[in-house]
This record gives structure tokens, C-alpha cells and sequence, in this order.
């Protein structure tokens, strides 16, 4: 079983959410059906951006811990480098 931490987007250099979890497809279509309360269903932020796979969710923790301390600058470059487009990844996910 993986773990996972990603970034979700409202649009191309919008507002951003970063989180972690043990199932990505599951999370990211909870965030997209609006199903999480929060700060993503009250800004509309449903499209994936950028997600890192780890082995041990006490490296996921520490990696979401570490992203959500990043200046917004240093988030946008992250995504940029794969993603420079900041399309949707969601079809990519659940093949």
C-alpha cells in the first residue's frame, strides 16, 4: 500500500491544497464531488495537480508537513516542473 500527498488547484496559479492519504483515487473524488467539508469545497478546488508516492506515511506526513510550510513561489515551481500546464491528473490516476 502506497501513501500519497498532492496538491489540489482551483485553476492555473490559483488557490492551492495541499493533503495526504492512503487511497489518492478515493480522496481527490471525494474532493471533486464536493463529499469533503472544508476549505476545498468552499473555494471549489477540485483539480489535481501534483501528488508524490510514498512508502511510509510517516515520510508522506513529513513531506505534506514540509510543502505546506513552502513559500507559494516555491509550490509553483514544484508543479511547474511536471505539471507546467496545471492540467488535471485525474485520468491519470485512475487507469
Amino acid at each position: 500500500m502506497g501513501f500519497y500527498i498532492y496538491i489540489l488547484a482551483d485553476m492555473r496559479r490559483g488557490r492551492t491544497y495541499i493533503g495526504v492519504t492512503n487511497d489518492l483515487v478515493r480522496r481527490v473524488y471525494e474532493h471533486r464531488e464536493s463529499l469533503a467539508e472544508g476549505y476545498t469545497k468552499a473555494n471549489c478546488i477540485k483539480r489535481l495537480v501534483y501528488f508524490e508516492e510514498f512508502g511510509e506515511i510517516s515520510m508522506a506526513i513529513q513531506r505534506e508537513t514540509s510543502l505546506r510550510r513552502w513559500y507559494r513561489s516555491w509550490k509553483i515551481e514544484l508543479i511547474e516542473k511536471s505539471n507546467p500546464d496545471w492540467r488535471d491528473l485525474w485520468d491519470e490516476i485512475v487507469k
